[in-house]
């Protein structure tokens, strides 16, 4: 009876200790190396360069974008009427980039990405030309605001001008200086402009309430801005990169990729 009583007692405690849970980590379990990093980045651009549905997001988001744009032309407004804009997958499409180096089993890197900008080849998304032109035709301002750097300036003017977007004036293209936060930026534009359209495939290119915030914050956040979503702020949709991934990795950028295999593979769900 001790031993039947023992073994009970034994299987309550090992039953009890694999209940327990912890936060993902890098070592949390034992699951296979997926290579999900570079597997995901490929898959990602093999969605965005394919899928008709992804062309059909694109569309939707500039043509709402258009809708609010002419809706604001018909308001008075004390200050020139403009519109602030990313770049990169928000308009121009760098999955190119992502494949070569996922196909090399390489990660970015500042040094490559510029010799992939320099060349100023990213391709418009669906619909972006029709709608950043229009913009430009009605008198309205085109800002962009990128966190590409000054070194990128000649390639990335040379990729506007490949394919026509428009370009008003050379300060308009705002690369980052110092800080990836944007509102800086933004505000200097709203000192003499009416800001009526923010575009972004980024949260933080909206809002500072979205910089360097974590996964909950930046879904508490989403939830409290979500009027402006569609009204001035238009999201095109981004799997391959973003601060969506870096949130989930608390903005550490020292982990090895098998980590990082480890902690996506241990935190997506098999049941709700």
């Amino acid at each position: 009876m001790k031993n039947f009583n023992f073994i009970i007692a034994s299987c309550f405690f090992v039953l009890m200790t694999s209940c327990k849970t912890a936060a993902p980590t890098a070592s949390a379990n034992n699951a296979p190396y997926q290579n999900l990093g570079h597997n995901g980045k490929i898959y990602s651009a093999f969605y965005q360069q394919r899928a008709a549905e992804y062309k059909a997001l694109c569309l939707q988001a500039y043509n709402i974008a258009k809708l609010r744009l002419d809706e604001a032309l018909a308001q008075k407004s004390d200050k020139p009427l403009a519109i602030v804009s990313d770049i990169d997958e928000t308009f121009l499409d760098n999955s190119y980039y992502a494949v070569e180096r996922s196909k090399m089993g390489k990660n970015y890197d500042q040094k490559t990405w510029e010799e992939w900008t320099a060349k100023g080849i990213a391709t418009p998304l669906t619909g972006a030309q029709e709608f950043y032109q229009y913009a430009a035709k009605k008198g309205v301002q085109v800002f962009y605001i990128t966190n590409r750097v000054e070194q990128e300036r000649a390639g990335t003017m040379k990729n506007l001008k490949k394919y026509d977007f428009p370009l008003q004036n050379e300060a308009n293209l705002i690369l980052r200086s110092k800080e990836s936060s944007k509102e800086n930026r933004r505000n200097d534009v709203a000192k003499n402009y009416n800001i009526v359209l923010l575009l972004g495939d980024n949260l933080a290119d909206f809002a500072s309430i979205f910089d360097k915030k974590t996964e909950t914050e930046r879904s508490a956040a989403v939830k409290n801005s979500a009027n402006e979503f569609g009204k001035k702020f238009i999201i095109i949709p981004n799997t391959g990169y973003g601060d969506w991934e870096s949130s989930f990795y608390q903005y550490k950028y020292d982990y090895t990729d098998q980590q990082k295999d480890s902690m996506m593979y241990d935190a997506v769900k098999a049941t709700p």
